[in-house]
């Protein structure tokens, strides 16, 4: 039977070769490649530094902790994502928040939060503070989600009429701009994803980017150990110097043998996110005329979309269906014959509301949040890698049509 995955990391005998260097070179934990591959990523989104870790959410779980997150602090999250980003906040003490989305983007929706902040939050003499609990609003995190930006211009504006601390997930948005600006380069801190449904992969890997030389600084500390010397200057040091240890730190640090992979990836990045969107805008042309109850991905005006997910909704209303329940039924059955014929499939993301672990946490008086709950029961990505050809694309769009009729 022909099958047709999710996605598929794009390689060549480049990455083979690269990693046989780093072999031949006898250093393989973390050293010159992944400085080499920090300094390439950091170049490629426009900003100054790059901290590679060992994945996104552990480049997360330090930008919480650089960022002074702790108990008795609210920071805001998306509930349509991936359960790392509520996690990395949660690691640190701090109370999650979880906030809506608009199903249009499944980005963080500025109107919901806007109206949420002003109704649940007052001003106090260190900033704003929870009306129910008390706990000091410290920061939000916006999720640049399946590749498209959040609206950062605006979370921005937001966040410094309330004193919060942006931190962004760009895990799934190597690439993504805003009128020509990436993400990361917005002022706020990011983190991205190399985990091998990304666009690019080392396997397992994370960076954070940022322009601030004291963030990237403390960053590098606290991803090894947070010794006072990096094991470059302790390898090229004359005599054995032991590093001091004055705060907690991690073991984050990424490998040469990954870093050997990503420079390899990088090479060809432009090749790749051209074919992601060269496929992407071939879908875009085909479904609404063969499959009206799918909307593919919609992207605002000066948004560049680099699509880590072809991620789209069923349509309710192309169904004459009255229920996100009755819409989420038929979105299953479509997947089930998709995946009975060769074809993969997923859910875009969870509503991390809906999980045991924050539903558990939420408690008494937490908002509803019909946007997330929408999309996590909606959402269906396709297929889209470098390697998927038109034959594969017309085959998936063709069976997309009879699971349709099957489904009804």
């Amino acid at each position: 039977m022909r099958q047709i995955p999710i996605m598929k990391p794009y390689f060549t005998e480049r990455e083979a070769a690269l990693v046989a260097e780093t072999l031949e070179s006898g250093w393989v934990a973390q050293g010159p490649r992944v400085a080499a591959f920090e300094k390439q990523v950091a170049a490629h989104e426009g900003v100054a530094y790059g901290i590679a870790a060992t994945s996104c959410t552990t480049a997360l779980h330090l930008l919480m902790t650089a960022m002074g997150f702790g108990t008795g602090d609210d920071v805001l999250v998306p509930s349509f994502t991936f359960v790392a980003t509520p996690n990395s906040v949660a690691y640190t003490g701090a109370a999650v928040v979880l906030v809506d989305v608009d199903p249009a983007t499944f980005n963080l929706s500025v109107p919901w939060l806007e109206s949420f902040l002003d109704a649940n939050y007052r001003e106090a003499d260190d900033g704003f503070r929870n009306r129910r609990n008390g706990n000091r609003l410290a920061g939000i995190v916006p999720v640049n989600l399946f590749g498209l930006c959040a609206d950062i211009p605006a979370v921005n504006r937001i966040a410094a009429r309330y004193g919060m601390k942006v931190v962004e997930d760009s895990a799934c948005a190597l690439g993504a701009m805003i009128s020509g600006t990436h993400e990361g380069g917005f002022g706020n801190p990011s983190a991205l994803s190399f985990h091998p449904r990304k666009s690019i992969t080392t396997g397992e890997g994370g960076m954070v980017l940022t322009d601030s030389e004291e963030l990237a600084g403390k960053l590098r500390r606290l991803r090894s150990h947070a010794a006072s010397l990096s094991e470059t200057q302790r390898h090229l040091a004359k005599g054995y110097l032991l590093p001091e240890f004055n705060e907690l730190g991690y073991n984050y640090r990424m490998t040469d043998l990954q870093a050997a992979v990503g420079l390899a990836q990088m090479e060809k990045i432009d090749l790749i996110t051209e074919a992601r969107r060269r496929i992407a805008a071939r879908y875009d042309r085909l479904i609404p005329g063969s499959v009206p109850w799918l909307i593919p991905p919609f992207v605002p005006d000066g948004y560049t979309h680099v699509y880590q997910t072809y991620c789209c909704r069923v349509n309710l209303a192309a169904l004459e269906m009255k229920t996100v329940e009755a819409g989420n039924a038929f979105r299953n059955r479509v997947m089930e014959f998709l995946e009975t014929n060769g074809i993969a499939t997923r859910q875009g993301t969870h509503a991390t509301h809906t999980l045991g672990v924050y539903r558990d946490r939420r408690g008494a008086g937490a908002p509803d949040l019909p946007g997330a709950y929408e999309c996590d029961r909606l959402s269906i990505a396709l297929p889209l890698y470098v390697e998927l050809t038109e034959a594969d694309q017309d085959f998936v769009i063709e069976e997309l049509i009879r699971a349709g009729k099957e489904a009804l």
